[in-house]
């Protein structure tokens, strides 16, 4: 009786040890994340953004994570259903264009898929996302076309390059400079797209200047752009920025950008924050645990807070602490 009794104990001990052991691999298991972005290749920002999500979402973090990279909406929404086929834990998305999201965002929810938007909004109702870590491209747009406002130029004659268009940062930096289009303080001399590349910003210069339309301000929705820009202005001998003939408007805040400012070449930079990553992996973190996100918006975000940088007074310091890349 004695023997059988040590048996009995014995496999119950086995058995809650392979329970233990199988209960160990679960915790131990990576969580699956598929991430949506744009391409490393379309500025100095989105290399920085692309580098921080792979650094925050690796391996030794806990994180099984594959990386899709298009500027095509329908390519993106291609990767994020197949992302959902894969069955990943979460999926992280931010959107070359703001439309078109719904039906893949409400197949994520029924297949139990937490989705996380960054860098940019998608249009669609905040029940269909946890939560969104983005930059108010809207206030970096009015804080831009406010600073060119209290320049007090005696006219404003405005060749606006923009974005991919339809994407939240596009729409974000163009609304303000819309708004001073309509109310007729600022005449569009050009408004149009270079889908973020500095080669086509460059062509939409050179045109302006072949036609002898006079312009005075440059306000280029991106640094590769108003770099494209410069270099058209410089071709034609046309001096740019602190005290010269055109102001050089930019955003991102690369630091090739930022000493641009401090040499005098460029006049303003906007500020937008790539670095996404580890906040959504916080919040991931916190879901895992079974808690609740807490610090959001009544739209479910969190706000990246982000400045405006005058080249009269922009230090080497600002480089050194907002700059992206090197």
């Amino acid at each position: 009786m004695k023997k059988m009794t040590g048996l009995v104990l014995t496999a119950a001990m086995v058995t809650t040890m392979m329970v233990s052991a199988v209960s160990a691999m679960a915790e131990d298991e990576p969580i699956k994340v598929g991430i949506v972005n744009n391409p490393p290749s379309e500025s100095g920002y989105r290399e920085a953004n692309v580098n921080d999500f792979i650094d925050v979402f690796s391996e030794e973090n806990g994180y099984d994570a594959s990386f899709y990279y298009s500027i095509k909406n329908d390519e993106q929404l291609s990767a994020a259903r197949q992302f959902i086929t894969d069955g990943v834990d979460y999926l992280l998305i931010s959107a070359a264009e703001t439309t078109g999201w719904d039906s893949v965002l409400q197949d994520a929810q029924e297949e139990g898929i937490s989705v996380f938007l960054f860098d940019r909004m998608i249009d669609c109702d905040p029940e269909l996302f946890e939560a969104a870590v983005v930059s108010d491209m809207a206030m970096e747009g009015e804080t831009a076309v406010n600073w060119l406002l209290d320049q007090g130029l005696d006219e404003y004659n405005v060749i606006h390059i923009q974005g991919a268009m339809g994407s939240d940062a596009q729409l974000g930096r163009t609304g303000a400079l819309d708004e001073q289009f309509e109310a007729g303080t600022m005449n569009k001399v050009v408004q149009q797209t270079a889908t973020w590349d500095e080669a086509e910003a460059k062509k939409i210069v050179e045109s302006v200047i072949n036609s002898k339309e006079p312009f005075n301000v440059i306000y280029a929705e991106n640094d590769g752009m108003a770099k494209g820009a410069v270099a058209a202005l410089d071709d034609a001998g046309i001096t740019h920025g602190v005290d010269k003939d055109v102001i050089v408007m930019g955003f991102d805040c690369n630091k090739w950008a930022l000493r641009e400012l401090l040499a005098g070449n460029w006049n303003y930079d906007g500020q937008c924050s790539p670095f996404q990553a580890q906040v959504i992996s916080d919040m991931i973190q916190t879901l895992e645990e079974g808690g609740e996100i807490e610090g959001l918006n009544d739209a479910k975000q969190i706000i990246s807070v982000e400045k405006g940088f005058d080249a009269r007074e922009i230090t080497e310091e600002d480089i050194d602490t907002y700059g992206l890349g090197e």
